[in-house]
């Protein structure tokens, strides 16, 4: 926390220093991100489902299948365009590059 900074909630300052962030503002900008990302990808699973003509009756497999492929990258695609318009595009790439090494970790063995 930058000096003089008062944290309101402490879980905004737990999370500032979880994530190495410099300012609560950042942690809301993070949140933000967050929240529109998710947001986005359940609108976009609605009509890429809906354009796919999957309904009730789809197999829940196939649906599976389907989010894996499309919506889970399409999902860290809005973390990096909405991190880079509200400034926080740093903080989502180094977190996109370390999952992307755990994953390719977990293909290795």
């Amino acid at each position: 926390m930058q000096s003089g900074e008062k944290n309101a909630q402490p879980w905004l300052g737990k999370m500032q220093e979880k994530w190495g962030l410099e300012t609560t503002r950042q942690v809301l900008l993070v949140l933000a991100v967050f929240s529109l990302s998710g947001s986005s990808v359940v609108w976009l699973r609605k009509g890429l489902f809906y354009l796919l003509g999957y309904d009730d009756a789809t197999p829940m497999w196939l649906k599976t299948i389907t989010y894996i492929l499309f919506i889970f990258p399409t999902y860290q695609s809005l973390l990096l365009l909405y991190g880079f318009l509200l400034g926080q595009f740093s903080f989502f790439w180094e977190k996109e590059k370390k999952m992307f090494r755990w994953i390719a970790a977990k293909f290795r063995k």
